[in-house]
């Protein structure tokens, strides 16, 4: 088991359950240190005095509040510890709500619990088969690093998770960020709905990361003095060009398929139900002659290709 991060209970109602809490995920990424390019002398961060100068160990380091400039508050461990807090050491449920409900945003690090003695195991099963037969997740307060925060227990496999989350004022509207609102074709919708049907997968487990491979075959190559892997991704498409939305997305459904191994044939969009479609504003109704010509021609033709005319007629 990996070593725990912290030790406590979770309280449910009256009832305790010990528990330790362990890291839920491994970081794999490759790290690199700061060196010096003439002499390839490590570059290293020195924690020092701004008054003495002296480089401190990180035992001679505190923590203290700037309550003013030029006058700090020194806190002391001990004294966040004594701090009347009720979930100092404990990991209050307070609520229980359905899965959805919560913001997929919200939430951060996920951690193990992992019952702490076996007295813990009775009440720890209690709790993880109640979560599963109410098909809901709990809300939690707790205390770490020097702040109450807010969590979300829920089960995975046998065992009970802990993700904590955001505070509700945490999270930053995105209001500004959404696009002004867009005209879109209706064959283009279904095309896109179509891509995702085709992308669709009932599990992502074999997903890897494919930059860290890269960048160990980099590093084995550089050590050995072998020469470098070939670049990828040369003649890619530019990103933020124009392109024809359609085009692209008649591509990327044949693409899908034929990674799928299914019939790569894309058939055009034929028109079947009368869709709903917007009604164009009445500056927007006048057309040229060549224009209205264009689209009567072209009555008996696919969808698809009655709307890119549209498009080139405007």
């Amino acid at each position: 088991m990996p070593r725990p991060l912290w030790t406590g209970a979770i309280s449910f109602g009256l009832v305790t359950i010990p528990i330790k809490v362990v890291s839920a995920t491994e970081n794999h990424s490759i790290s690199f240190h700061q060196y010096h390019r003439e002499d390839m002398g490590r570059i290293r961060t020195r924690k020092v005095c701004e008054i003495d100068g002296e480089v401190l160990s990180q035992e001679e380091i505190g923590k203290g509040y700037e309550v003013a400039k030029d006058r700090t508050v020194p806190v002391t461990d001990e004294e966040l510890d004594r701090m009347p807090l009720p979930t100092a050491k404990a990991i209050e449920i307070v609520a229980f709500v359905e899965a959805d409900s919560i913001d997929p945003v919200r939430i951060s690090d996920s951690y193990y619990l992992a019952v702490d003695g076996q007295v813990a195991a009775k009440p720890y099963a209690l709790l993880r088969k109640a979560l599963e037969r109410s098909d809901k997740v709990a809300v939690a307060k707790f205390a770490w690093h020097n702040r109450e925060r807010l969590g979300l227990l829920r089960v995975r496999e046998d065992a009970i998770v802990l993700h904590s989350m955001h505070w509700p004022d945490e999270i930053r509207s995105p209001e500004s960020l959404a696009p002004r609102e867009t005209e879109l074709d209706e064959d283009e919708v279904e095309r896109a709905v179509q891509l995702t049907d085709s992308m669709a997968l009932d599990d992502i487990s074999g997903f890897r990361d494919r930059y860290r491979e890269a960048l160990e075959e980099l590093l084995a190559a550089k050590s050995e003095g072998k020469a470098l892997p070939a670049a990828a991704g040369e003649g890619e498409e530019e990103p933020g060009k124009v392109m024809d939305l359609m085009a692209a997305l008649n591509a990327s459904v044949k693409a899908a398929k034929e990674t799928r191994g299914e019939d790569a044939t894309v058939h055009e969009m034929t028109p079947g139900k009368p869709r709903a479609r917007k009604k164009a504003p009445a500056a927007k109704k006048t057309e040229s002659g060549t224009a209205a010509a264009k689209k009567q021609s072209a009555g008996k033709q696919p969808a698809r290709k009655t709307a890119a005319k549209k498009r080139t007629a405007s």
